[in-house]
Protein backbone atom coordinates (compact mmCIF):
# COMPACT_ATOMS: atom_id res chain seq x y z
CA UNK A 1 0.00 0.00 0.00
CA UNK A 2 1.98 2.88 -1.17
CA UNK A 3 -1.05 5.53 -1.63
CA UNK A 4 -1.17 6.82 1.63
CA UNK A 5 0.96 9.88 3.05
CA UNK A 6 2.42 10.53 6.24
CA UNK A 7 1.80 13.95 8.54
CA UNK A 8 3.32 15.14 11.09
CA UNK A 9 2.61 18.22 13.03
CA UNK A 10 1.47 20.54 15.91
CA UNK A 11 -1.54 20.60 17.35
CA UNK A 12 -1.48 24.29 16.30
CA UNK A 13 -1.50 23.43 13.11
CA UNK A 14 -4.72 20.48 12.84
CA UNK A 15 -7.65 21.58 11.82
CA UNK A 16 -10.78 20.98 13.85
CA UNK A 17 -12.38 18.23 11.93
CA UNK A 18 -8.30 16.68 12.11
CA UNK A 19 -8.45 16.65 15.66
CA UNK A 20 -11.52 16.01 16.02
CA UNK A 21 -10.70 12.50 13.96
CA UNK A 22 -7.88 11.67 15.71
CA UNK A 23 -9.60 12.04 19.31
CA UNK A 24 -12.52 9.93 18.39
CA UNK A 25 -10.14 6.85 16.85
CA UNK A 26 -8.13 7.44 20.23
CA UNK A 27 -11.60 7.06 22.40
CA UNK A 28 -13.12 4.63 20.41
CA UNK A 29 -9.87 1.71 20.47
CA UNK A 30 -8.65 2.83 23.89
CA UNK A 31 -11.62 3.56 26.09
CA UNK A 32 -14.46 1.60 23.96
CA UNK A 33 -12.77 -1.32 22.52
CA UNK A 34 -10.71 -1.79 25.38
CA UNK A 35 -13.12 -0.76 28.08
CA UNK A 36 -10.56 1.52 29.45
CA UNK A 37 -12.42 4.14 31.14
CA UNK A 38 -9.86 6.33 32.03
CA UNK A 39 -9.31 9.85 30.74
CA UNK A 40 -7.86 9.78 27.21
CA UNK A 41 -7.44 13.11 27.03
CA UNK A 42 -4.36 13.49 28.97
CA UNK A 43 -2.72 16.96 28.76
CA UNK A 44 -0.08 16.03 26.76
CA UNK A 45 -1.30 16.57 23.68
CA UNK A 46 -0.60 20.34 23.48
CA UNK A 47 3.15 20.50 22.79
CA UNK A 48 3.71 17.01 21.58
CA UNK A 49 3.90 16.36 17.31
CA UNK A 50 0.72 14.28 16.27
CA UNK A 51 1.98 11.85 13.28
CA UNK A 52 -1.37 11.16 11.39
CA UNK A 53 -1.33 8.37 8.67
CA UNK A 54 -3.63 9.19 5.79
CA UNK A 55 -5.44 7.70 3.02
CA UNK A 56 -7.27 10.75 0.98
CA UNK A 57 -8.84 12.04 3.59
CA UNK A 58 -9.22 9.27 5.92
CA UNK A 59 -7.21 8.50 8.97
CA UNK A 60 -5.82 5.20 8.99
CA UNK A 61 -3.20 5.50 12.11
CA UNK A 62 -1.96 7.68 14.71
CA UNK A 63 0.95 8.22 16.90
CA UNK A 64 2.09 10.68 18.96
CA UNK A 65 5.30 12.35 19.88
CA UNK A 66 6.29 13.45 23.29
CA UNK A 67 9.93 15.27 22.78
CA UNK A 68 11.90 15.67 25.25
CA UNK A 69 12.72 18.30 28.10
CA UNK A 70 16.30 19.65 29.53
CA UNK A 71 15.86 17.30 32.41
CA UNK A 72 14.92 14.43 30.38
CA UNK A 73 15.80 14.67 27.29
CA UNK A 74 14.63 11.24 25.57
CA UNK A 75 11.41 11.17 23.34
CA UNK A 76 8.40 9.19 23.82
CA UNK A 77 6.25 7.64 21.43
CA UNK A 78 2.61 7.12 22.60
CA UNK A 79 -0.81 6.51 21.65
CA UNK A 80 0.01 4.07 18.69
CA UNK A 81 -3.53 3.23 17.23
CA UNK A 82 -4.44 2.15 13.69
CA UNK A 83 -8.08 2.13 12.82
CA UNK A 84 -9.97 -1.33 13.50
CA UNK A 85 -11.52 -0.70 9.40
CA UNK A 86 -7.82 -0.61 8.38
CA UNK A 87 -6.26 -3.99 10.90
CA UNK A 88 -4.60 -6.82 8.68
CA UNK A 89 -2.88 -4.46 6.40
CA UNK A 90 0.65 -4.66 8.17
CA UNK A 91 0.10 -0.23 8.55
CA UNK A 92 1.25 -0.69 12.57
CA UNK A 93 4.52 -1.55 10.81
CA UNK A 94 4.23 1.64 8.96
CA UNK A 95 2.94 3.87 11.66
CA UNK A 96 6.06 2.77 13.98
CA UNK A 97 8.57 3.21 11.36
CA UNK A 98 7.51 6.28 10.53
CA UNK A 99 7.78 7.53 14.39
CA UNK A 100 10.96 6.12 14.70
CA UNK A 101 12.11 8.04 11.42
CA UNK A 102 10.51 11.18 12.87
CA UNK A 103 12.27 10.47 16.15
CA UNK A 104 15.74 9.84 14.95
CA UNK A 105 15.62 13.13 12.41
CA UNK A 106 14.05 15.43 15.28
CA UNK A 107 16.00 13.80 18.65
CA UNK A 108 19.68 12.62 16.82
CA UNK A 109 21.25 10.43 19.64
CA UNK A 110 18.71 10.17 21.58
CA UNK A 111 16.98 7.07 22.92
CA UNK A 112 13.36 6.43 22.67
CA UNK A 113 10.87 5.23 24.82
CA UNK A 114 7.00 4.11 25.12
CA UNK A 115 5.02 2.32 27.45
CA UNK A 116 3.96 -0.77 25.34
CA UNK A 117 1.08 -3.26 26.82
CA UNK A 118 2.21 -6.19 27.35
CA UNK A 119 0.95 -8.35 24.88
CA UNK A 120 2.79 -5.80 22.38
CA UNK A 121 6.12 -6.64 23.71
CA UNK A 122 6.89 -8.86 20.40
CA UNK A 123 5.90 -5.78 17.86
CA UNK A 124 7.47 -2.85 19.18
CA UNK A 125 10.24 -5.35 19.89
CA UNK A 126 10.69 -5.73 16.49
CA UNK A 127 11.63 -2.20 16.03
CA UNK A 128 14.66 -2.36 19.01
CA UNK A 129 12.82 -1.90 21.80
CA UNK A 130 13.50 -3.53 24.79
CA UNK A 131 12.12 -3.44 27.70
CA UNK A 132 13.66 -1.55 30.46
CA UNK A 133 11.17 -2.50 33.61
CA UNK A 134 8.91 -4.44 34.98
CA UNK A 135 5.40 -5.22 34.07
CA UNK A 136 2.97 -2.48 35.86
CA UNK A 137 -0.97 -1.92 35.18
CA UNK A 138 -1.51 1.55 33.82
CA UNK A 139 -5.34 2.00 33.82
CA UNK A 140 -6.03 -1.22 34.88
CA UNK A 141 -3.66 -2.34 31.57
CA UNK A 142 -0.63 -4.64 31.94
CA UNK A 143 1.90 -2.46 30.35
CA UNK A 144 5.66 -2.26 30.38
CA UNK A 145 8.40 -0.01 29.70
CA UNK A 146 10.48 -0.75 26.28
CA UNK A 147 13.39 1.86 25.21
CA UNK A 148 15.45 1.98 21.65
CA UNK A 149 18.94 2.66 21.88
CA UNK A 150 20.32 5.66 20.33
CA UNK A 151 21.04 5.57 16.43
CA UNK A 152 24.77 6.73 16.23
CA UNK A 153 25.62 9.54 13.89
CA UNK A 154 28.48 8.94 11.47
CA UNK A 155 29.81 11.71 9.49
Amino acid sequence: MADYRVILSGLEQMSARDLYEVMKLRVDVFVVEQKCPYPELDGKDIDALHLRLMQGSELLGYARIRGGTPADPTPRIGRVVVSPAHRGRRLGDRLMAEAVSQCERLYAAQPIRLSAQSHLTEFYGSFGFVAVSDEYLEDDIPHIDMQRPAMMLTE
